[in-house]
């Protein structure tokens, strides 16, 4: 993976847990979200809103604390030889309003769901499911027109939870009351989480009262000792954390795999052509975007799919390799020039999309130093207009070429694309073969990359903010931290 796990930890955070409140009382979680995305409904959900949704919602699985997929509706589960078929057996019990959990519910749920994602990229990611098929009892069936080995992972993510009947209680671990912005979630009892009874359960588990926050009331928070966990820390709230030696808690750097970097979203002024959008991916000492902010472990790459995925053919090899910066930007700024003498004399001016973050802004301030040793003038578009570029931050679903490939598919219209590449995955979807898709999955991504329609920074930033005694968290690659977990006292 781009992270390496014995870096994780900010070099200069001490291990001090602060006057933590042990177990009593309620966890306090702040979210870096808003209250309108955080409590956001639909398909289109920020990280906050995952989170909320995989507490108090259920799919066939889930992810566990480690990020690995675990039971959630189904019990467990099969895969055939030939990787086309995965074959469910759910647990026992009720839908929250009382009707039975069936196979055939179960099946009517999960398509709806299925339909509900066309249009998007968790949509392209579920194209091979060809049938869902209710069999004997409590046993549900997915077929595939050819073998997804990611699938268990697909099926976990949030937005394919199910829902039976009128809307209500979902079939999560955890109910949810709101109260403003306080969202307080409280463990269902274990027969409703389909899990033997147990005496004396409620010792063992504790309500979490998550709120919505901006970055630096989050982090004031947990400095104060009022919050036990923040999460949901990107790039741009990174420079607001302490990390001097009385810092109270510990920053937790997640070995994240994702996208980050630019996408071009207009083909304008040096972007027009593919030499000159070349030309600006060359001028970027990537390494040197991040180095201000002292994290330990972040790899850069020039590829779209994270390097060393388990599944790489190594077709796709690092850009330039062969050449320094200075000579990647020697080579830059020949183009560059050669486009200002074409363009009679014309700035080789640009826009990008950012938010107003402290981080951000070092990041925005890096890039126009860098980028003016080639000539480039980089601008910010005011708020509500029209970019050239887009800052691209979204950790991946599950580890494979495929989500990668998939977020800059021509359908979601969301920036330029290639039409070639998109039909490559199509193609590879359809192979039976496991070596065969994998090739095919390269040459998109060599496509694609050579359109130079994506600038690759290197692999997300995302951290959190835990106290030692706070038990049920793990940083993963998902970025993800269920909180029924959170929830749970050590016995």
């Amino acid at each position: 993976m781009a992270w390496r796990w014995l870096s994780l930890i900010l070099p200069a955070v001490l291990m001090l847990a602060g006057c933590g409140r042990g177990n009593e009382g309620a966890l306090q979680v702040d979210f870096i979200d808003t209250p309108e995305s955080l409590f956001a409904d639909g398909l289109r959900l920020s990280p906050g809103a995952q989170h909320l949704r995989a507490a108090t919602d259920a799919g066939l699985v889930a992810f566990n604390a480690q990020g690995d997929v675990v039971p959630a509706l189904a019990d467990r589960w099969i895969v055939t030889d030939d990787g086309r078929s995965f074959i469910f057996r759910l647990r026992e019990g009720d839908w929250p309003d009382g009707a039975d959990l069936t196979a055939e519910s179960v099946r009517a749920a999960l398509r709806s769901s299925i339909r509900a994602l066309n249009g998007t990229s968790l949509g392209l990611d579920l194209a091979p499911v060809s049938e869902v098929r209710a069999m004997a009892g409590r046993v549900v069936e997915i077929r595939l027109s050819s073998p997804v080995p990611t699938l268990l992972q697909i099926l976990a993510q949030p937005e394919l939870a199910l829902s039976h009947g009128a809307k209500g209680d979902g079939a999560g671990e955890m109910r949810l009351v709101r109260e403003g912005d306080l969202a307080t979630l409280t463990m269902k009892p274990p027969a409703e989480r389909g899990i033997p009874e147990e005496r004396n359960w409620q010792s063992f588990v504790r309500q979490i009262e998550l709120r919505p926050a901006d970055p630096k009331a989050a982090i004031e928070r947990f400095d104060n000792g009022d919050v036990d966990v923040v999460l949901g820390g990107q790039i741009g709230s990174l420079p607001l954390v302490d990390t001097g030696p009385l810092s109270r808690g510990t920053v937790r750097l997640e070995p994240a795999i994702g996208l980050f970097g630019l996408l071009v979203q207009r083909e304008r002024g040096l972007l027009t052509t593919n030499e000159g959008r070349e030309a600006f991916a060359m001028a970027i000492d990537r390494p040197a975007l991040v180095a201000q902010f002292n994290i330990g472990g972040w790899v850069p790459t020039t590829r779209i799919s994270a390097p060393g995925l388990p599944n790489d053919v190594r077709l796709v090899p690092e850009r330039w390799g062969e050449r320094t910066i200075d000579e990647n930007r020697a080579i830059a700024a020949a183009r560059v020039a050669a486009w200002r003498r074409a363009n009679g004399g014309e700035e080789a001016r640009l826009t990008i999309s950012l938010m107003r973050d402290p981080g951000l802004d070092a990041l925005f301030l890096e890039l126009v130093r860098q980028l003016g040793t080639v000539g480039i003038i980089l601008d910010r578009a005011p708020p509500g207009r029209a970019a050239d570029l887009d800052l691209i931050d979204r950790v991946a679903r599950y580890a494979e070429p495929r989500w990668f490939l998939n977020q800059f598919n021509c359908s979601l219209r969301h920036g330029l694309c290639d039409a070639e590449a998109d039909a490559l995955v199509r193609e590879a979807v359809k192979q039976p073969d496991r070596a065969e898709r994998d090739n095919l999955l390269a040459e998109a991504e060599a496509k694609l990359t050579q359109a130079n329609v994506y600038i690759p920074f290197g692999s997300p930033l995302r951290f959190s903010l835990v106290r030692s005694n706070v038990d049920g968290f793990v940083a993963n690659q998902w970025a993800f931290h269920p909180l029924p977990a959170l929830a749970q006292i050590p016995r």
